[in-house]
């Protein structure tokens, strides 16, 4: 994991200058690639971030209901946007500052609406407009050159005096001649600091554990040393209402160190979702639904006969389709005895596979929702020929009065096993091995869908478990022109909340997903006979 240090904090507190509160650095660096969580790579090109109009606001982890501050200075450069934000003078603000300051936040995340935008054959979507809703303090950030590199913090303030206040020696404290304040830097003004008893360390709370768990190294490792002493030192006889996991539920993480990695049963992947590529919400994530425009009656043009007579005349109907978004969140509460007694690394595979089911359940969502878009272009009996029949009759479908062809063919485990078996009448396999230095035995299945003088069986082919049995669905997706069906995203990540009553913490990850067919009659299913 690469580790983002903000440079040198610059932290101005002379007294009687006005109050500065601003953080300084790279909003988005150009020509580089991010992953972001579903898989897609994205890249913004210099000028694809305006420098003027309405500010972008600033958020908290791209949580809207937790604004900080605005974006004040915008400067497009070879390298990158660089930005200017100021921090309002709230509650908020003030923590925020601080965690940039101690760098825990280094990094910083933009929230875009993309206007322009091509997408490459290996699905890289290059950005080159945008309107740039919003920028976000956060952790880790998706560019690794998206980072804090100045920090200025002055607030006006008088000095103060620390005291120490002094008591005639008694029995206790006869040993004690005398105490001598620390010399302390002059930062935000303070009430008198006393002497005092070293103080009880105290379990980290549901943001604490989560904020050094995404720092990690150092800082991760000290906190589960800590929390370890402090259970060794009060370990006495707790009792807790029954939780969704308890250390019984979990004896291969208890007390002895794991053995990385766990043995997993699930591969988190989404073949549809990475074949559709992931789109971000026009609206920035700000409302319920959102409207989809499509055309339902073009315009036209035709011969003029005869003269002066009046010409082709078709009004268009631009159709206002309304988008839900979909909330798929999943919940684990842990027993605060599986915290205190789990290691980190033990504890990521609980939320790591928490994570891995909402993209599951995102990928199911886009699989059941593609298929109920289509419309059935003919019946596949089991054999070659009336599978070669089936798929030109469904390119043909999609063809037709549009000049759009087909590039993908998804269909569920099944159906790939059977098309794999198919042979040609001389025993040759349709569908050959062609790789790793092996020529393949039947040119049929290496056809070029793309052009007409291709064959569609040189659709991509998409293999997903979360298809119902016996389906294949032939479109035209990820080209960004012509796409039949759209798939839209936002990850909101997790959050977490202690639970005192029942000595638990209960974590929550959710997403919010929409589908889209934007044109259903380039949406063709084969049935199977």
């Amino acid at each position: 994991m690469i580790k983002l240090i903000a440079s040198q904090v610059s932290i101005d507190a002379a007294a009687g200058e006005t109050g500065r509160r601003e953080i300084t650095g790279i909003a988005v660096p150009y020509g580089v690639a991010a992953t972001v969580a579903d898989g897609t790579s994205v890249i913004f090109e210099q000028g694809s971030l305006p420098v003027d109009g309405k500010a972008p606001r600033l958020y908290m982890n791209h949580d809207s209901t937790n604004a900080i501050g605005i974006v004040s200075e915008r400067v497009d450069s070879p390298e990158g946007m660089l930005f200017t934000a100021k921090i309002s003078k709230t509650q908020a603000g003030d923590e925020a500052l601080i965690l940039a300051m101690d760098g825990v936040l280094d990094s910083v995340s933009v929230g875009v609406n993309p206007t322009k935008y091509t997408t490459a054959k290996d699905g890289t979507i290059t950005v080159t407009a945008a309107d740039w809703i919003e920028l976000s303090l956060v952790p880790v950030p998706a560019f690794a050159g998206a980072i804090i590199t100045d920090i200025a913090a002055s607030i006006p303030h008088e000095d103060e005096e620390i005291s120490i206040i002094e008591t005639e020696p008694t029995q206790e404290n006869e040993n004690m001649s005398e105490v001598t304040a620390p010399v302390v830097e002059a930062t935000i003004p303070t009430a008198p600091i006393f002497a005092a008893a070293k103080k009880e360390f105290k379990l980290p709370s549901a943001g604490e554990f989560m904020a050094a768990y995404h720092i990690g190294g150092d800082t991760y490792a000290n906190m589960n040393k800590a929390v370890a002493e402090y259970s060794a030192a009060n370990r006495t006889a707790l009792q807790a209402a029954a939780g969704d996991v308890l250390t019984t539920d979990t004896p291969g993480l208890l007390p002895v160190p794991v053995l990385l990695p766990l043995v997993q049963d699930l591969s988190f992947v989404r073949p549809v979702v990475n074949a559709l590529g992931a789109r971000a919400y026009p609206d920035g994530g700000q409302s319920k639904t959102f409207i989809r425009p499509t055309i339902t009656t073009h315009t036209s043009v035709a011969a003029q006969s005869p003269e002066l007579s009046a010409v082709s005349a078709t009004t268009m109907v631009i159709a206002s389709n309304s988008v839900t978004k979909t909330t798929l969140s999943g919940q684990v509460t842990l027993s605060i005895q599986d915290v205190d007694f789990t290691s980190g690394p033990a504890m990521s595979l609980i939320l790591n596979d928490l994570m891995g089911e909402a993209m599951i359940a995102s990928d199911n969502l886009a699989a059941d929702n593609l298929l109920a878009a289509a419309t059935s272009s003919g019946v596949w009996d089991g054999t070659v020929a009336d599978l070669l029949k089936s798929v030109y009759d469904s390119a043909v479908d999609i063809s037709n009065g549009r000049n759009f062809t087909p590039t993908h063919m998804f269909v569920s485990p099944d159906v790939w096993g059977q098309m794999g078996q198919l042979a040609d009448t001389t025993g040759r396999p349709v569908f050959p091995f062609i790789g790793a230095g092996l020529t393949g035995q039947n040119a049929l299945g290496g056809g070029n869908a793309s052009s007409w003088n291709g064959n569609p069986l040189g659709l991509q082919l998409v293999v997903d478990s979360n298809f119902a049995a016996k389906t294949m669905v032939i479109t035209r997706v990820g080209q960004g022109s012509g796409d039949a069906f759209e798939y839209y995203e936002s990850i909101r990540g997790l959050m977490s909340v202690e639970q005192p009553s029942v000595l638990g913490r209960l974590m929550s990850f959710h997403l919010y997903a929409s589908t889209f067919a934007a044109i259903p009659g380039m949406i063709r299913k084969i049935t199977q006979a």
